[in-house]
């Protein structure tokens, strides 16, 4: 199950974007709680940031950001990570099968991604569900802490 976040999950958001495992593959670089504040708000505020639940417990998240214009039938998959205390469980997947349907459900045609190339797990989870490798984005992320670009595959799913 998920749910749209609200300002008591800022606490959450915030341990699962600057977890050391998961920073990386996710869009903010490390930063104090006070200034990724503006970013959840924003986040929250347009209704764009989800908490997925698994046995009543928040166990990771992700946006959805809704295209506009000739693009109006498309939908951005982004922020998608699950907490460390339940990886290995296979609530990935079960969250990304949720995410499809309440995409298909909203009357998108496209939910789209980009992933980090090195981010094979990932990659392959994708695959799985049925995302299309559409092409490689060269350079396309700056690790400012890391002083690195990283390649990501731009993925997508019709429906």
């Amino acid at each position: 199950m998920n749910r749209p976040a609200t300002p008591s999950d800022l606490d959450f958001i915030y341990g699962l974007y600057m977890h050391p495992d998961n920073n990386p593959w996710l869009l903010y670089e490390p930063m104090e709680k006070q200034e990724f504040r503006n970013i959840f708000n924003e986040l929250a505020g347009r209704g764009q940031l989800f908490i997925f639940l698994h046995e009543g417990m928040n166990a990771g998240m992700f946006k959805l950001v809704p295209m506009k214009y000739r693009n109006s039938h498309i939908i951005y998959l982004g922020g998608v990570a699950i907490d460390n205390e339940f990886k290995g469980r296979g609530l990935g997947e079960i969250m990304l099968q949720e995410v499809i349907v309440k995409v298909k459900d909203m009357g998108y045609r496209r939910i789209e991604l980009t992933v980090a190339t090195i981010n094979e797990k990932a990659v392959m989870l994708y695959e799985k569900l049925g995302f299309i490798n559409e092409g490689r984005l060269k350079d396309y992320t700056y690790l400012k802490s890391e002083d690195r670009y990283i390649d990501e595959y731009v993925m997508g799913l019709i429906f």
